[in-house]
């Protein structure tokens, strides 16, 4: 029987209470069908979570691999990587549920921007780069879902949609928080990696956010969920709310007046499955209202139970069916736990390297100094939204694996209150070769719910850091520990500070991955996916005001760094080596011509303002295609991350520059390789005007590679007259 003829099938044996206990996230078992209770919730961010209540680590799976926080995993810029993580946490997942404890639902990936540098949970996004976070959700979900046609190996899930990125600041809290966002940033940066998500990833979920999107809650708003998300987009699969937001929108933001008003607009608007109890409590009693009909119900549950039947919820016990022999000898394997570390080397960032400071020498530097409240950091290293690791290389066990070391902490903690452990660590520092400081933040200072205040380094951390340096009698290291970016100017600025390296959250084999780049086993190969401001960024700067573009008559800087274009500490995509990458474009189209449909080349109006509109163009496989050499000019072996950007011709609308590609390529001391780039033309050489329409612009986009430009010219064929 086809998968929709069952479903049907099911919905129609279903009674209107029956069907209202299945809205829900713990769905109630119906015995009568012989119908087990599921429960939806699992998260699986970075490695299969305890987040959520329907899984849990005990007995056969005491923990799980934890990989990297995303924030560190998207600085690899390695979208192989990401999909190849997304298949060991789905392994893990799947022998998991094999063995009872855990679903097959994840609430994962979060794709929101990373718009504003004090935002707690930042740390869980691929960065502020819209076609680098879109990337990374479909490679992952990918990874997640498996390729096996209509087939789910678990049924993955991007949030939060949308426009969703400010948890508590200065009294405003996400509950409440109605963002106002024009047409053109909606279009141009908040909702492109979850139409990548859905389209390129093909996503089997989408959650709706707490906060209101110019006065509308999201989980009420059937233009963003009925008529973009499944109309537009064509979403097949379910949209859920965030966990009771529609709880949220009638209790706290009072947008309906009624509870039965607030269920008949939730699922009216598009949603189908509820994080909370409040659609099982008030839908029946909405339908009895007349707000609301049972087939508005029905369809609901037809996209929830398709979901459920894609995963091979009805086909049976576990054991028979796809992934039915994975088992607790799949989980924590030892290739699963080396793909961990190798995230973690790729996703570390060298931010400053004076003269050769690093890497470190085993016979130079035989005693090193390990200080600061990160040292000897475990939980720390996997950030939020993490389960429980297989286990844990702190950055103190990882450089005690290649010397000997001398350990002050300097603080009791992240908040470095006081000075009282300062002496010890200078002494430390003055003792040995070399001195390597793991400063940074943890989940006490960002974190859900829990928003960053300013830019610096927590309490005394910088003095200590300075203090050390001063004292060091070899070369001193800063290694920092964050989601969110850090000013430390001061670190930059100070000779005796001879390199910086950004680990973000690591994951379970971060300190490994941190000594192995210290000591250069590892060549550093990671780029910030993410602008490190000044703190007088945010010294004026609200959280609350989303618009994207600067505003100098309202002394407004505008945000990441497509529209912010003041100082920074380190730009996006900043990142070092140990060797030298030199680039050359040896192949590029000068010209290339944008063909429009049929009926539209006969008039040449829409040419007219040097933009066409994405819709009036044959877009299929209207690309620009580069050859690029990449040479390693040094005399160590390294990957390099290739990140090509793309200057739109002078416009009102357009960024100063976009992310258009990216690429990894493994080049030998003194070798050079060839890589292929392609630019999909409408997706990622369009931009969007004021009224939230994307355009092609007519005229020449410059393309940059590193310190190589390219200009090509973007023509119209109009009038019938197709040029070569």
């Amino acid at each position: 029987m086809p998968m929709s003829d069952r479903v049907n099938d099911l919905v129609g044996r279903l009674t209107l209470q029956e069907k209202v206990r299945l809205l829900i996230n713990g769905a109630a078992p119906i015995p009568r069908l012989g119908i087990k209770g599921y429960e939806w919730w699992s998260e699986a961010l970075h490695g299969v979570s305890d987040v959520g209540p329907g899984t849990k680590f005990g007995g056969a799976f005491p923990g799980a691999t934890s990989f990297p926080q995303v924030i560190t995993t998207a600085a690899s810029f390695n979208a192989t990587l990401w999909e190849a993580i997304g298949r060991v946490v789905s392994d893990e997942a799947r022998a998991m549920y094999n063995g009872g404890s855990a679903g097959l639902t994840y609430w994962s990936p979060n794709v929101n921007i990373f718009r504003d540098p004090r935002w707690g949970r930042g740390q869980e996004t691929p960065g502020e780069d819209p076609v680098l976070a879109g990337t990374y959700a479909a490679y992952y979900v990918k990874g997640l879902q498996g390729n096996d046609g209509d087939r789910l190996k678990v049924a993955a899930c991007c949030k939060h949609f949308t426009a969703y990125d400010l948890d508590n600041w200065n009294g405003v809290d996400r509950f409440h928080f109605n963002a106002q966002v024009s047409k053109q940033d909606i279009e141009d940066t908040f909702d492109v990696p979850f139409k990548m998500c859905v389209q390129d990833g093909n996503v089997a979920s989408v959650m709706c956010s707490y906060n209101e999107v110019n006065g509308v809650p999201t989980c009420a708003d059937p233009n963003l969920l009925r008529n973009t998300v499944r109309g537009q987009w064509k979403l097949d699969g379910y949209i859920v709310s965030d966990c009771d937001s529609v709880g949220v929108f009638y209790n706290t933001q009072h947008y309906t007046t009624t509870p039965e008003q607030a269920a008949a607009d939730a699922i009216k608007a598009g949603l189908d499955l509820d994080c909370g109890p409040f659609l099982a409590q008030h839908s029946e009693d909405a339908v009895k209202q007349g707000l609301l009909n049972e087939v508005d119900i029905s369809n609901a549950l037809v996209n929830t139970l398709r979901v459920q039947m894609r995963l091979g919820m009805f086909d049976g016990e576990p054991s028979v069916q796809p992934f039915g022999k994975l088992g607790p000898k799949d989980v924590c394997t030892p290739s699963n736990q080396e793909l961990a570390l190798e995230a973690a080397r790729q996703g570390i960032v060298l931010l400053k390297n004076r003269g050769v400071s690093l890497p470190l020498s085993h016979r130079r530097h035989r005693t090193v100094a390990v200080i600061g409240p990160n040292s000897d950091a475990t939980v720390s290293m996997i950030g939020n939204y993490a389960g429980v690791a297989c286990g844990y290389t702190s950055p103190l066990q990882g450089i005690g694996n290649y010397v000997k070391t001398i350990h002050q902490l300097g603080c009791a903690n992240v908040a470095c209150r006081d000075d009282k452990l300062f002496s010890a660590a200078i002494d430390a520092a003055r003792q040995a070769d070399a001195t390597v400081l793991v400063m940074g933040l943890d989940q006490s200072v960002e974190a859900e719910f829990r928003d960053r205040t300013g830019l610096l380094l927590p309490g005394r951390q910088q003095e200590l850091v300075s203090k050390v340096a001063k004292a060091s009698k070899g070369p001193a290291v800063l290694v920092l520990m964050s989601g969110g970016p850090i000013d430390v100017s001061f670190a930059k600025n100070d000779p005796r500070i001879g390199a910086i390296l950004w680990a973000g959250y690591p994951g379970q084999a971060g300190g490994a991955a941190i000594a192995d780049v210290l000591y250069g086993t590892t060549n550093p190969g990671g780029k910030l996916p993410m602008t490190w401001y000044p703190q007088d960024y945010v010294s004026n700067l609200a959280m609350t005001d989303m618009a994207m573009r600067s505003s100098p008559h309202r002394n407004y800087p505008g945000r990441t760094y497509r529209f912010y274009k003041g100082p920074v500490v380190y730009p996006f995509g900043h990142g070092l080596s140990y060797t030298n990458f030199v680039h050359t474009i040896v192949n590029a189209p000068h010209v290339v011509t944008v063909p429009l449909d049929g009926h539209r080349r006969s008039g040449n109006a829409t040419v007219l303002g040097k933009a066409i509109k994405v819709n009036h163009a044959r877009c299929n496989k209207l690309s620009v295609g580069l050859q690029v050499n990449v040479k390693n000019t040094g005399s160590k072996d390294g990957t390099h991350t290739m990140l090509v950007f793309s200057t739109p011709p002078a416009g009102h609308w357009a960024p100063s520059k976009q992310l258009v590609a990216f690429a990894k390529v493994y080049v030998p001391a003194r070798s050079e390789q060839q890589v292929g780039i392609s630019i999909h033309v409408c997706k990622f050489l369009s931009v969007v005007d004021r009224s939230g329409v994307r355009r092609i612009p007519i005229g020449l986009h410059h393309i940059h590679i590193g310190d190589v430009k390219h200009s090509v010219s973007l023509e119209a064929a109009t009038l019938g007259v197709i040029k070569s």
